[in-house]
């Protein structure tokens, strides 16, 4: 079997390292042919030296000689900048993108890989939530696949599996609650930066950390899930299931309902969507029904916790509406992490902007990026007042 060769957007974030070790332990199946990061010069260059591939791109030009020099004793290509982002992944010697940047960042080299017809491996969820109407047209057109590494998405695919021919009835997009699970608004008034980056279950960076702690990252896979599977906003359901071991459900229109579970680890649905359609095997920790005698679930708190229910109604509005929300959250988060506004602060800078950013029914490429722009611009005056 030919061992597939992967370009890793974003190496040395949370996803990225721990794809590394999916190919690591998988020789026989992965090659690594390109990782790029932004600011980590230092763990870049240490993967690649580790890893060989041979491309790398180190995005902030400002650390491009500091890893060039490192490196200049290897046979690996060294860029920089946007455009070699954005060059590298049309490499011909790349069969599948693994898009695991943070945020907005990772649309355009999405876009420019999905054009070169390599399949997508899809951890940077904001691709789709900004948009999904203009992605899944592209991927259609282009004919790649587009595979979800998102833990709740990679569930619902893998229920799926054997069953694209029967007609969803719904999904239920399963949610740990974070840290504040069962709090009420005066104790999230209160809340600090360092309470939100405590995730009871899952180790993650600390942008997805906070969507995770305010359910907007919940939101977000919403509206992912809209996409990648084609439905309608009345059929994608969330419910708060603490343990994190069920990942999410399908029901299907005879009432039956498949679930996947397993313990709270990245590196499966990561194997999964780099692996597809193979399992390969794994020495992964196995979950013991033993050791979880009780599987809990509940309601989402949407007065609480505004984001997800202000997520629903970006994906019920569509247009541009969704890419003013992920915008808006994201100026948001940087203020909460840099102690600018309080935990409850940022869902009023999202609405705030929702209400006042234009909005586009049917939005072009073009508009997306002026969209992104005045709501980013928005949400800054409002950090700043």
């Amino acid at each position: 079997m030919l061992r597939k060769r992967i370009a890793i957007l974003g190496s040395t974030g949370s996803i990225g390292t721990q794809a590394l070790e999916v190919i690591a332990a998988n020789p026989d199946s992965f090659e690594l042919e390109v990782i790029t990061a932004h600011n980590n010069a230092d763990l870049l260059i240490a993967q690649a030296l580790a890893f060989k591939p041979n491309a790398i791109v180190i995005c902030n030009e400002a650390h491009y000689e500091k890893v060039r020099e490192a490196l200049k004793q290897e046979d690996i290509k060294v860029y920089t900048g946007a455009n070699a982002l954005n060059s590298v992944v049309e490499m011909s010697t790349v069969d599948m993108v693994l898009t695991a940047m943070v945020g907005y960042a990772g649309l355009q080299p999405t876009i420019r890989a999905i054009e070169a017809g390599k399949e997508i491996a899809l951890a940077n969820k904001e691709t789709l939530v900004v948009a999904g109407q203009l992605i899944t047209d592209l991927a259609r057109q282009k004919g790649v696949n587009i595979y979800p590494v998102d833990s709740e998405h990679s569930a619902i695919f893998q229920c799926l599996a054997g069953e694209f021919h029967n007609p969803i009835e719904k999904i239920i997009l399963t949610a740990s609650g974070g840290p504040f699970r069962g709090k009420d608004i005066a104790y999230l008034r209160t809340v600090t930066k360092a309470q939100a980056l405590k995730h009871p279950n899952w180790e993650m960076g600390a942008k997805i950390t906070i969507d995770s702690a305010s359910l907007m990252n919940k939101g977000l896979e919403v509206i992912e899930a809209k996409w990648l599977f084609s439905l309608r906003y009345d059929q994608i359901e969330v419910v708060v299931h603490p343990q994190s071991i069920v990942h999410s459900l399908v029901q299907f229109q005879d009432g039956s309902i498949k679930a996947q579970l397993g313990l709270p680890d990245m590196k499966l649905p990561i194997q999964y969507a780099l692996g597809y359609p193979n399992r390969l095997k794994s020495d992964f920790p196995r979950f013991n029904f033993l050791n979880y005698p009780q599987l809990t679930f509940e309601q989402p708190d949407l007065e609480s916790f505004r984001n997800l229910q202000l997520a629903y109604n970006a994906m019920a509005q569509g247009g541009n509406m969704p890419c003013i929300l992920n915008a808006a959250n994201e100026i948001a988060v940087s203020a909460f992490l840099r102690d600018e506004v309080g935990f409850l602060e940022m869902s009023d800078i999202i609405e705030s902007c929702m209400a006042k950013v234009a909005y586009i029914a049917k939005p072009s490429l073009d508009d997306y990026v002026l969209t992104d722009q005045e709501a980013r611009a928005r949400s800054l005056e409002l950090v700043s007042r």
